[in-house]
């Protein structure tokens, strides 16, 4: 695609509706309001990095390295047919000319956790000439940061309630990197969109079947597929695997995952392709040998109904009136009955190593957190189960459940310095903006934004280059972020 086409397009013509003598537009990405969020206290800065290699190669690839005369008729081309209109074109031939992208982009580190109202990063025009390219670039770059960066922020969100709760009901948290696991990427958007939201789920957990997540992380973070363990995931089955072995014989299809095509490793049955139940009290009790013998866990998936009632039991009684049946005593409680396992030293109970239990639809934080919390009540600890956190969590957002928004708030025309900002008096005060040039700072863990600073104070405090004109400034490693985020 020709990149002077990568946005919507309002902003083809913005550049003429500037005041005449316009030389300077300073702008930033800011994540306005958390009202619409699930998780409260920032957003994780996450896929800066990304973008602007993304940016760097589009620019460099399909528009300064190609042929000027022909990318110049192929935007007029579009414009032509798209507006009605004739399209100037001389200041993309300056531009092209220049051979790059004449801006400064300033970011927080990737990892930190940005309080609501703080900029992640800056942008500013470097040339005068070039003054219209800063906020040209709002589009692709909205588009390209909200996911990643609400994705991280919901997973790190999760990470935060299943540590609390292991750390109330466990003896140590070697399970928690697993204990999300990404099955998002069938309900996400596109493709893209499954690499950004999976990459950001693996900042915070190791547990993912989002597969492509590995190349975006390998060519923007420079995480190695062959070497570090980042991303992982087992064996598992789908509802047509079990049905195609028969209703009549859902043990015979049990027993053949179970001695023959795995008979070691850990490895997951979707279990309700008929009656979960059944399943439970019937075919694992005779099952019960073949698993104690194996040399890894066989995990047991539910898939539908209320995940509460499933894995914890429906204690109200609203779908069984026998105190003892299944539907009261719930997934987790049937498989101690079963095999057993041990307590902790805690005092709460942990499944024997040879069987778990996984649910992966419609997971949300609160029923994470409502699962984990009456599994307590039962004397279960937390790690007895593992959440498939799926597009239910990841899908269900937009570039407002954090109102991220890129706004200037400084220019110069003529020669003179402007503040701007906007502040409808008709909104409710979110979309009231900053005003000026900026600097972030931070004092312990309190990072917060100045306003209305000088240019050369803008130059100060945690925004740092991460792109000026043309050239990548900044690189950290998947590995170095990981560890900023969850190490503080």
């Amino acid at each position: 695609m020709n990149a002077m086409l990568l946005s919507d397009a309002y902003k083809q013509s913005h550049k003429n509706q500037y005041p005449e003598g316009t030389t300077f537009v300073y702008s930033n990405f800011t994540p306005r309001s958390d009202k619409y969020a699930s998780t409260k206290g920032g957003v994780v800065v996450f896929g800066i990095q990304a973008f602007v290699r993304k940016l760097h190669k589009w620019f460099r690839d399909d528009f300064f390295n190609r042929d000027k005369a022909f990318v110049i008729e192929e935007f007029v081309d579009i414009y032509r047919n798209y507006f009605f209109s004739e399209p100037e074109t001389a200041h993309l031939e300056e531009l092209h000319d220049l051979g790059y992208l004449p801006i400064l982009i300033k970011a927080l580190p990737e990892g930190t956790i940005c309080p609501i109202g703080v900029p992640v990063l800056t942008i500013e025009n470097t040339l005068p000439e070039f003054f219209w390219v800063t906020n040209f670039l709002e589009t692709i770059m909205s588009t390209e940061l909200w996911l990643p960066m609400t994705s991280a922020t919901i997973a790190h969100e999760y990470k935060k309630i299943l540590t609390k709760w292991s750390e109330r009901t466990c003896d140590n948290n070697d399970h928690i990197p697993f204990q999300a696991h990404d099955f998002s990427m069938r309900g996400m958007s596109g493709l893209e969109a499954a690499m950004a939201s999976g990459a950001g789920h693996l900042l915070s957990f190791s547990g993912s079947d989002t597969i492509p997540a590995v190349f975006y992380l390998r060519d923007y973070y420079a995480a190695s597929p062959g070497g570090e363990m980042f991303a992982c995931s087992i064996p598992a089955t789908e509802h047509s695997v079990m049905s195609m072995g028969t209703k009549d014989d859902e043990i015979g299809t049990f027993r053949k995952l179970i001695t023959e095509t795995y008979p070691s490793g850990i490895m997951s049955i979707v279990s309700d392709t008929w009656d979960l139940w059944k399943v439970i009290t019937e075919y694992l009790p005779k099952l019960k040998d073949e698993i104690m013998a194996r040399d890894g866990k066989v995990v047991i998936r539910p898939d539908s109904g209320d995940p509460v009632d499933i894995i914890c039991g429906d204690r109200i009684g609203s779908k069984s009136k026998i105190t003892d049946s299944p539907e009261r005593k719930g997934v987790i409680q049937l498989l101690w009955d079963i095999f057993g396992g041990t307590v902790n030293d805690k005092g709460f109970k942990v499944l024997d190593p040879h069987i778990g239990a996984i649910y992966g639809d419609s997971i949300t934080l609160e029923r994470a957190g409502d699962i984990c919390s009456r599994l307590a009540m039962s004397g279960f600890a937390s790690s007895n189960i593992v959440f498939g956190v799926g597009s239910f969590t990841y899908q269900f957002n937009t570039r407002d459940t954090y109102g991220f928004a890129m706004k200037a708030t400084a220019g110069v025309v003529n020669g003179e310095y402007r503040e701007i900002f906007k502040d409808p008096v008709t909104d409710d005060g979110i979309k009231k903006s900053l005003k000026g040039f900026l600097a972030v700072y931070k004092n312990g863990d309190n990072i917060y934004v100045k306003d209305s600073v000088s240019y050369s104070e803008s130059r100060t405090g945690c925004l740092a280059p991460v792109y000026d004109n043309g050239i990548l400034q900044r690189f950290d490693s998947f590995k170095t972020i990981k560890e900023r985020l969850n190490n503080g």
